[in-house]
């Protein structure tokens, strides 16, 4: 990678194509990473497996819990705290408008959670929002409901951030 970037500024790239490009590759880097090799080295034990699993609770029941429990659950790419999409962070933009708790799980990290909790909401986009429990929906209805004064009124009694 440090020859492949030192050949890039060598040629006079610019800051824009240097950094599309660095993204696009650190965004794969990762994603290679995270594989696990078929070789006869390694085994299923040293495989990464979600929390879920070794607790034998299925998925379904880990985001219906999500939901009961949390006052604000949002299932987006990424994290609150770095938004991996724009919609995703415009949600959290929102949300945090109103100083309540967010809870969140990303769905970029296990493919089966984004299944289970598309199965559960029978919405097909993310983010998804649930606020006591109810599927509110994504990032538009959300930002909708802020300027028509809906989202004050659904959250008006949250508790505020500790």
């Amino acid at each position: 990678m440090a020859v492949y970037l030192s050949n890039i500024l060598s040629k006079g790239i610019s800051y824009r194509s240097l950094t599309t490009h660095l993204t696009s590759s650190c965004y794969y880097g990762m994603r290679y990473l995270n594989t696990v090799s078929n070789g006869s080295d390694t085994h299923d034990g040293f495989k990464p497996a979600p929390k879920h699993e070794s607790s034998g609770i299925s998925l379904s029941d880990v985001v219906e819990q999500d939901v009961k429990d949390n006052p604000v659950m949002i299932y987006m790419k990424g994290v609150p705290e770095f938004p991996q999409c724009g919609f995703s962070s415009l949600a959290v933009r929102v949300l945090n408008h109103y100083d309540v708790p967010l809870s969140a799980r990303n769905i970029l990290e296990d493919p089966e959670l984004k299944s289970a909790v598309k199965a559960f909401s029978h919405w097909p986009t993310f983010p998804q929002i649930f606020i006591k429990g109810e599927f509110v929906g994504g990032s538009d209805i959300i930002l909708n409901m802020h300027q028509n004064g809906e989202l004050k009124e659904k959250l008006k009694d949250i508790k505020p951030k500790q």
